[in-house]
């Protein structure tokens, strides 16, 4: 079964509106976007004579936001991903560290006072373990 595609729009009210294009008739409407999801099934239930379909057929979200908004949720899909580098980097340089002071003879303790992290957390990264 071909997938369909479910438009979502705000409007004025800050409702979510979210309509089948290609179903006749087929829209409905949520307060959330949430809701809007769940409507849209029973919105396409009570347009079709298929009654199977409404629930089985995969949906595609088309959302439709103002450009503005758009922009800046790609700001933050762009910083989450500099987010994750990071914190790849930061645990690889933790590793890096705790081999460092392990060959130093130090103990967990000492390695956790030196690096801000927890002596258990030292013992994890010591055996690998994150």
């Amino acid at each position: 079964m071909k997938p369909l595609t479910v438009r979502y729009e705000l409007d004025e009210s800050g409702a979510w509106i979210a309509s089948l294009p290609s179903v006749k008739g087929c829209h409905t409407y949520g307060r959330s976007l949430s809701q809007a999801r769940e409507r849209i099934r029973e919105a396409l239930w009570a347009a079709t004579d298929n009654k199977g379909m409404a629930y089985s057929v995969r949906l595609i979200d088309d959302v439709r936001l103002p450009a503005r908004l758009k922009r800046l949720l790609a700001l933050l899909e762009k910083a989450r991903q500099r987010e994750k580098a990071a914190a790849i980097e930061a645990r690889q340089a933790a590793v890096d560290a705790v081999r460092g002071l392990n060959r130093l003879r130090l103990s967990r303790r000492d390695a956790a006072a030196l690096t801000g992290y927890s002596f258990q957390r030292i013992h994890q990264i010591a055996h690998g373990e994150a």
